[in-house]
């Protein structure tokens, strides 16, 4: 960039240096504003007859163009693109979603580039207008060859987030006990109604069992037949693994444990599995309390039916102290 003092009536086109007040303090135009003509004659009103711009060189791209030309690569799914002062470009959920982050490549685009990038967290609910993401460059203007080896590595990778909506997600919840199933749905159901409706979810289809291997498996299969986009047992006792009644119950019916224990506290006693495509949580102890678990950290990715690893469960250690 090129930094140079010219007059007013000439400078149209041109990018400000730095912010311009008026004589009482007040702002009147940002800086890396690009004047127009309008702005043009503002500026004579309040008197001024020069202005200090700066002007693109060959090879180079101005900042806007370079945060609109990385945003509309690093993402896919329910959001939009929106400018913001300062040669930002703002990523906004357009539906509730789940935000989905590539963490090493959002790793190597910030320590490699002239852009940066700031995302919400991987596995994190977004409402409807929150920011999931924003992206700045140096002021006023970055290298064209710099923007090109970014952009390049992103069609190369593929997006570093997703926006994966959560549209019409339903919930099915057994609760159990070993001696009266609806005491757990009296301890548990008004606490998972709460936690639910973070999420958008507003109504869950509910059941009660006795924590024997045969009641479980019977109420798991009657869940399983409305196809809700997860499954939670909600139980009054902490299994030892995936031996245990519950675990058992969900093998019985053709299930598969793909995790037991997570590094999330609360919630180490996670238990995940799957029965084709549909998520069987269990996660003794943490429907007795509204406050954050790991019960929050896996809702929603599963509630925008993505499959949840067990890798990616192991993963939750780095910010797994929640309480």
């Amino acid at each position: 960039m090129r930094a140079q003092t010219v007059e007013v009536k000439s400078s149209n086109g041109r990018v400000l240096c730095c912010t311009v007040f008026r004589p009482g303090g007040k702002k009147l135009l940002a800086k890396g504003h690009i004047i127009s003509d309008e702005d043009i004659k503002i500026l004579e009103s309040e008197g001024m007859e020069s202005i200090w711009v700066t002007e693109l060189e060959e090879g180079e791209v101005g900042e806007d163009d370079a945060v609109c030309a990385v945003a509309s690569e690093m993402g896919c799914g329910a959001f939009e693109i929106r400018l913001a002062a300062g040669g930002r470009a703002n990523l906004m959920a357009t539906e509730k979603c789940c935000v989905l982050v590539d963490d090493e490549l959002l790793k190597q685009i910030n320590c490699t580039a002239s852009v940066v990038i700031a995302t919400a967290l991987n596995f994190s609910f977004a409402a409807v207008g929150q920011r999931i993401a924003t992206v700045k460059t140096a002021p006023f203007a970055v290298s064209k060859a710099q923007l090109e080896a970014v952009t390049g590595i992103l069609k190369e990778r593929g997006p570093i987030l997703q926006a994966r909506p959560m549209r019409n997600p339903t919930v099915g919840v057994l609760y159990t006990d070993p001696l009266n199933g609806e005491r757990a749905r009296l301890l548990f159901e008004n606490i998972m109604r709460q936690r639910l409706e973070r999420f958008g979810v507003m109504t869950h289809l509910g059941l009660a069992c006795t924590e024997d291997e045969g009641s479980v498996s019977r109420g798991l299969q009657h869940l399983l037949r409305s196809k809700p986009s997860v499954i939670m047992i909600a139980s009054t006792t902490a299994p030892a693994g995936p031996e245990d009644v519950v675990g058992q119950a969900i093998c019985r019916i053709g299930g598969h444990v793909e995790r037991f224990l997570a590094p999330v506290e609360p919630g180490n006693l996670l238990l995940m599995a799957y029965k084709d495509e549909i998520p069987i949580v269990s996660a003794p102890g943490c429907f007795r309390s509204a406050k954050a678990n790991v019960v929050d950290l896996v809702l929603p990715p599963l509630l925008a039916r993505y499959r949840v690893s067990g890798w990616e469960v192991g993963c939750l250690g780095h910010g797994g102290l929640l309480g």
